[in-house]
């Protein structure tokens, strides 16, 4: 009997979008969305927990900090784990820790036992995002991937508005805790979520799981005629690369690895310097403090709009022009907000600016995605995550220190701006490495006989 050999890179590359798609972003969504609202009940709960504690401004950023800290190694420990164990397994652990710890913050009695909880679950926080990416990128048609991709992280705006939203609501009659007992919903979920998310088809084939694998594939394309002797291949990998981050600087890979961490530190640095202080700035401009929340959510529906248009216009006309037309287009929005403008005017600005420091950190997952190989998939996405971690820990501290230094609000808001030029200029010098470059010339067309 003749062995067929189907490319499962071509198939998933060329396939029609179907349920099984909607299936697979739907879930993604979901998930990030309550990963989202985790990340910004920070910003709801902060000034009770000071009133309740007789906690200084400074010390309320270090506890705020404390589960920055700990997506930056979440992204670095998970990523990596992923590309081992395979994404379903490391998406489900991290769902515990991020929604099961930080339920359990809403226990919390003191600033010692908060604190650690909250490092915790941000260890889920970072490691959940870059599967997700990888998942929804490696199931998405080549020609819908980026649309896919930023479709699915929209959730995160949309969490960052739910908890703006349910703030207001709940916390005047149930005080902060309820803001953490409702991020233990997703527990609930588990089950379904093990039912219906699918596994990482590039690491079912890797495994040599070949009857899941040829489901999976049956249900990508239902046109395939599979059967036992049917092999599955994957044309990336012709080079065994094993996942560890070493891997991210072979094959002429160094340079762009490099500017990717660029990138992510300074686009994560303007992203949480906008969450935490953008009210503060404002008020310094002369806007009143009831204006914040209305601020927040035009920044966080912007980034839904950069987001999605964002990836529409990727998969027209690539990633690395729409990213840098997002962030130099925020750059300029930013600035501008230093000058008196009318209210309309303010609430657009900041929407772009939004769209610029979200939408382009959501592009930048994307981009990531489809520069490395299915082999470090994960680990690449994981440690240029885990660097725009540590951006964020340092973005609310700085724009701290240029308050407290009381310069013209105009060059705060600059100040704020420029690291989105500078990501700009980081993403304008990568350069796309052939990731098949060095494969068998004699292998390659054996992968390409694919039945539909």
């Amino acid at each position: 009997m003749t062995t067929e050999k189907i490319d499962v890179n071509s198939v998933v590359d060329n396939a029609k979008f179907t349920p099984f798609h909607f299936n697979v972003v739907a879930w993604c969504l979901l998930i990030i969305l309550f990963d989202g609202y985790d990340l910004a009940i920070n910003g709801v709960t902060l000034p009770l927990l000071m009133q309740d504690w007789g906690l200084s401004a400074v010390q309320a950023g270090m506890l705020a900090s404390t589960a920055l800290a700990g997506m930056m190694f979440g992204a670095m420990i998970f990523g990596s784990l992923a590309d081992k164990i395979g994404r379903k397994k490391v998406i489900m652990i991290c769902i515990v820790l991020f929604s099961g710890l930080t339920f359990a913050g809403g226990f919390a009695s003191n600033p010692t036992e908060f604190g650690i909880l909250r490092f915790l679950a941000g260890l889920g926080i970072g490691g959940v995002m870059p599967n997700l990416v990888a998942l929804t990128s490696e199931y998405a048609p080549a020609r819908l991937r980026a649309t896919l991709v930023t479709t699915m992280f929209s959730g995160y705006a949309v969490g960052g508005v739910m908890a703006a939203l349910l703030g207001a609501w709940f916390t005047p009659n149930f005080g902060w805790q309820i803001m953490f007992f409702i991020a233990g919903v997703p527990l609930l979920l588990l089950p379904l979520i093990w039912k219906f998310l699918p596994e990482s088809l590039t690491f079912l084939v890797k495994a040599q799981k070949h009857d899941n694998a040829r489901q999976m594939m049956q249900r990508l394309d239902d046109q395939l005629s599979l059967n036992d002797q049917t092999q599955l291949a994957l044309s990336e990998i012709k080079i065994a690369e094993p996942a560890f981050v070493s891997s991210l600087f072979k094959q002429g890979r160094t340079a762009s690895t490099l500017l990717f961490w660029l990138a992510f530190f300074m686009c994560l640095l303007t992203l949480y310097a906008l969450g935490s202080w953008l009210p503060k700035l404002m008020m310094a401009a002369g806007y009143s403090l009831g204006n914040s929340l209305m601020f927040l959510l035009a920044m966080n529906i912007g980034a839904v709009i950069g987001t999605v248009g964002g990836g529409i216009l990727a998969d027209k006309f690539h990633l690395k022009p729409v990213i840098i037309t997002l962030c130099l287009s925020g750059a300029v929005a930013l600035s501008l907000l230093g000058f008196k403008s009318p209210q309309p005017v303010i609430y657009f600005l900041v929407a772009v600016a939004g769209a610029s420091a979200i939408g382009g950190q959501i592009l930048l997952y994307s981009y990531v995605a489809q520069y490395y190989p299915l082999t470090v998939r994960s680990t690449g996405i994981g440690w240029a995550s885990a660097v725009g971690r540590s951006g964020a820990i340092v973005g609310p501290i700085l724009i701290g220190m240029l308050l407290g230094m009381e310069l013209p609000h105009q060059l705060n808001f600059m100040a704020v701006g420029l690291p989105v030029v500078i990501v700009a200029i980081a993403v304008s010098l990568i350069v796309r490495k052939d990731r098949v470059v060095n494969a068998d010339p004699v292998a390659e067309p054996k992968l390409k006989t694919v039945k539909a």
